[in-house]
């Protein structure tokens, strides 16, 4: 059998390299003491307690809290202790319990209502059958905002009227009248008329790229003819800019 001369040489280096407790950890790990055996409770954290006196006692970490003798319940009695004895009072408890029911005040019933044959009952005030908001002293009145926000737009409005004033008299601006803008009206119809004949004419199939440009095409100026149309199917007064 052949046996290399580099064989101790490579074997040294490997050894040299070697890192034992890389991945695994170290090779041996010392073992605990059979007296050191784990506790209950041993792992849980421990209150560390100050004592500041004979009557009070102070934990300073958490929880923090503070138990003093004059908070806690008092001892019980030792079999040696005896009651205070001969202690009487003079007060009628009768008479005392018999004023107090007729001084005090009889309490209301809650007025509720019965929505079922079985008698479930319901709180009345919450049901809305009780007409609370209607006795309110500003039902009915137009809210604050609201009448804020109407002299808001009234304002507007009326800036703006001035400023289309200002400008027809400037002369930049005129105003279309009913004639003019009924003709208006109708060449837009009528172009959308023509529109809508042609794009009636197109093939129903459109397999070659002319074709699909130019039904695009029509629906493109269709829509704005639409939109043109209803914008001033809208409003009736029209200004327009002098050039």
């Amino acid at each position: 059998r052949h046996t290399s001369k580099f064989r101790e040489t490579v074997k040294e280096e490997t050894q040299r390299h070697k890192a034992p407790n890389k991945t695994m950890g170290p090779v041996k790990v010392d073992v605990p003491s059979p007296e050191k055996f784990l506790q209950k409770h041993s792992k849980e954290p421990k209150l560390a307690d100050i004592r500041k006196g004979d009557d009070c006692i102070d934990f300073t970490e958490k929880p923090l809290k503070k138990l003093c003798d004059d908070q806690k319940k008092p001892r019980l009695p030792l079999r040696t202790d005896h009651p205070v004895m001969g202690i009487q009072t003079k007060k009628n408890f009768i008479k005392t319990n018999a004023a107090e029911t007729i001084m005090s005040v009889p309490k209301k019933p809650q007025p509720n209502y019965v929505d079922t044959r079985r008698g479930d009952k319901q709180l009345l005030d919450t049901s809305g059958l009780v007409p609370k908001f209607t006795k309110k002293k500003d039902y009915g009145q137009t809210p604050e905002y609201l009448i804020k926000r109407n002299e808001e737009v009234q304002r507007a409005q009326e800036e703006y009227d001035a400023y289309i004033k200002e400008r027809i008299q400037q002369g930049s601006m005129k105003q279309l009248s009913d004639e003019e803008r009924d003709a208006v009206l109708q060449g837009l119809k009528k172009n959308w008329g023509e529109l809508h004949h042609q794009y009636q004419g197109i093939s129903v199939v459109t397999d070659t790229t002319p074709k699909k440009y130019r039904k695009e095409r029509l629906e493109t100026e269709m829509k704005q003819l639409e939109k043109d149309i209803d914008m001033i199917e809208r409003h009736k007064t029209i200004y327009i800019a002098n050039k």
